[in-house]
């Protein structure tokens, strides 16, 4: 049974929301909810994940899983709200244990912070499977962009995360802590070698000037028109052109609190004594 899939676009952080359903009135799973966040106020808002709410109500969707592909550096996770809403597991990949002992030093968390994954109901171990209502998943390691990325197979779609972009934008960078190129080359031609129709849905697109914003594309495009890895281009030629390529971007500006919240699964750092939550800013530590 192949998946149902609506897709929301957060214009501000250019990310993609999935909801992945059997049937109206079945079972669903949210993929990469977003929690709105103005960095020059420090408020957070939930107008994209109040979206995805008022899908699953109107669709009368039971949701079963908030499925993560990473802890993004981005945006900030809606996985938090949205179970407090609607229910659901927030499942993410095991080697977020990974990410959350790199932070926790870096961030100075508190000493009671685990860094076990225990923030997650699910850590999904590599080619894990599970279900949706009625449709078949299985979650799939493609480690590059962090140690501990993940894509989920459902049906005839495979939901990306930060690996590839559309053909014309390319793939993920891989300069953060864990990141490595040829992992991500050898993570790619995973994904690539699945038939050639399989659907794969990006967790963004930052589309150049003139096209309109795409959610997903496909096997054969990927293999056919990706400026970084299309067929012919070979490893040694693709972790050059990302190490050189990756060596003049700038952090992206939600790196700070975006990672502090979803290694906590989405949940905002526990207000202090004042009833205030407070976000760290490391001072010439990045």
């Amino acid at each position: 049974m192949n998946p149902k899939v609506q897709s929301y676009f957060d214009t501000q952080t250019c990310t993609a929301t999935h909801i992945v359903f059997d049937a109206p009135g079945g079972h669903a799973a949210v993929i990469d909810p977003v929690l709105n966040y103005e960095p020059k106020s420090g408020r957070t808002t939930t107008r994209s994940v109040d979206e995805v709410i008022d899908f699953l109500a109107t669709n009368k969707l039971s949701l079963q899983w908030l499925l993560e592909t990473h802890a993004h550096a981005d945006h900030l996770s809606g996985a938090r709200y949205l179970q407090e809403k609607a229910g659901g597991k927030i499942a993410i990949g095991e080697k977020i244990s990974e990410v959350q002992k790199v932070f926790k030093g870096l961030f100075n968390l508190e000493a009671e912070f685990p860094v076990d994954g225990a923030q997650f109901d699910v850590l999904f171990a590599a080619d894990a499977k599970f279900s949706i209502g009625q449709l078949q998943a299985q979650a799939l390691s493609v480690p590059g962009h962090t140690p501990a990325d993940m894509a989920y197979l459902i049906g005839d779609c495979i939901f990306i995360g930060d690996t590839l972009f559309m053909p014309d934008v390319g793939t993920a960078r891989c300069d953060f802590p864990g990141g490595d190129a040829s992992q991500l080359f050898q993570s790619i031609q995973k994904l690539l070698s699945f038939p050639p129709e399989t659907r794969l849905y990006l967790c963004h697109d930052y589309p150049p000037a003139g096209r309109e914003v795409c959610t997903h594309t496909t096997v054969a495009r990927q293999k056919a028109e990706n400026i970084h890895v299309r067929d012919g281009v070979s490893e040694a030629d693709f972790v050059a052109l990302r190490k050189k390529r990756d060596s003049g971007l700038e952090m992206p500006y939600l790196l700070i609190p975006a990672i502090q919240v979803n290694i906590r699964a989405g949940a905002l750092p526990a207000a202090e004594d004042n009833g205030t939550r407070y976000l760290k800013i490391p001072l010439n530590a990045l």
